[in-house]
Order: structure tokens, then C-alpha cells, then sequence
């Protein structure tokens, strides 16, 4: 009777702590899906100029626009295209009329494209504020000889280009010719698997159960068949 006790207890707990690793994963799944839509909406709003977008703070997917030039220079970012394969990002320096410098990622081209001289010709254009990161200490350095990165590292970027730490992804191709493709705004990059997580919990939870079951089970039916 003991040991009936102890495997009861054991799979009771276990399964209550599954159970509820679970019920997290789905509280978690809510507020992911909650936060996506706010991100999809800030993303499609309307542009504001790029001053108002930075104050009072820096707020990452914010919709600007801007008035100015693309400056001299160029940066290319080593990048991957569904269907496509390995493509280069382009990212250049843009000259604001008030006499400010961002980084501005105009999009994307195939690797064997020749990439041109940023024509001097005063523009509008309409992207969306972002500023990740994606550096690390696994991220291989730069080949600045081959002006290759691989990863944004905006503060270094900046630097590299004599720009202030902002970058701006296009999401409307400019109103002349770079021979780049903008790259996509969205928040398809964001990882949402916590539906996935969730129902790993809870499979595992049903597998403790049926486990509990079994050892609860065969010896009380073991004892049943020798009498």
C-alpha cells in the first residue's frame, strides 16, 4: 500500500508541475500574440518625422520620415533570402536637411550585384525605426577590407559610415533607383513558440500520468493473479 502511496504522490506532483510549466506556455502564447499585434499596428501607422519618433525616447518599429540626401559610402551586410539564398543589405548614410547623418538599410541584392555611388539628389523617404544588435561574441568581425558584415551592429556601423547610432529600415523603395529590393518590416522575426511549448508540457504531462498509472497499476494486478 506504500508503494501505491509514493508512485500516487510522485505522479500527482509531477503532473501538477507539468500541468502548470503548460498553463504558463499559454499565458505566455496570449501575451506574445497580444504583443505581435501591437508591433504590426505600430508598424503600419503613419510616418512621423524622425525628431518626434526619438523623443522622448527611442522606440524601435516607429514609422518616420525624412527629407534629405544619401551621402557617400556604403556598408554591406551578409544576409539570407527565402527562396533566394545569401544576399547583401545595404546600408547607407543619409544626410538629413537639418544636417544630421542615420544609417538608413535600403534593402537587399543579389551578392553579384555591383553596388552604386549613392546619387546626390534630395529625397524623401518613409522606413521604420530599428536598432538591433545582433552581435554577439560568436559574430565573426567584420571584412572591412571586403566591406562584409555580418550582423547590424549599429553603434559600429555608425562609426564605420559617421553617422549618429540610428537606423532606419526603407519600406517604400525611394523615389530614384539604388537597384535594391527594401527589405520586409514586419514581425515575422519574432519568435512565437509557445503554443509548441505549451503542448510539449502538456503531452509530457499525459505520458507522466499514463506512467504513474502503469506502476500503480501491474502490481496491484500482479497480486490480483497470484490469487
Amino acid at each position: 500500500m506504500a508503494r501505491i502511496i509514493f508512485f500516487v504522490a510522485i505522479g500527482l506532483g509531477g503532473a501538477a508541475i507539468l500541468i502548470s510549466l503548460g498553463v504558463w506556455q499559454v499565458q505566455r502564447l496570449a501575451w506574445k500574440q497580444d504583443l505581435l499585434a501591437r508591433i504590426e499596428a505600430e508598424i503600419a501607422a503613419d510616418p512621423v518625422p524622425l525628431a518626434d519618433a526619438l523623443a522622448p525616447e527611442f522606440r524601435r518599429y516607429a514609422p518616420v520620415e525624412m527629407t534629405g540626401s544619401f551621402a557617400e559610402g556604403h556598408i554591406r551586410m551578409l544576409a539570407s533570402r527565402k527562396s533566394i539564398g545569401p544576399v547583401y543589405r545595404i546600408i547607407r548614410p543619409f544626410e538629413l536637411a537639418q544636417g544630421a547623418r542615420v544609417l538608413v538599410d535600403t534593402g537587399w541584392q543579389p551578392q553579384l550585384a555591383e553596388v552604386g555611388g549613392a546619387p546626390q539628389v534630395r529625397l524623401t523617404v518613409v522606413g521604420n525605426l530599428d536598432a538591433p544588435n545582433e552581435a554577439d561574441e560568436f559574430t565573426p568581425a567584420p571584412d572591412i577590407a571586403a566591406n562584409i558584415w555580418f550582423a547590424r551592429d549599429v553603434p559600429a556601423m555608425a562609426a564605420a559610415l559617421n553617422t549618429d547610432p540610428v537606423l532606419v529600415v526603407l519600406r517604400e523603395a525611394p523615389e530614384i533607383d539604388l537597384a535594391v529590393t527594401p527589405w520586409p518590416v514586419d514581425s515575422a522575426g519574432i519568435p512565437n513558440d509557445h503554443l509548441q511549448y505549451a503542448t510539449t508540457w502538456f503531452s509530457l504531462a499525459a505520458i507522466w500520468m499514463a506512467m504513474t498509472t502503469y506502476f500503480v497499476w501491474r502490481p496491484r494486478r500482479h497480486a490480483a493473479s497470484k490469487d
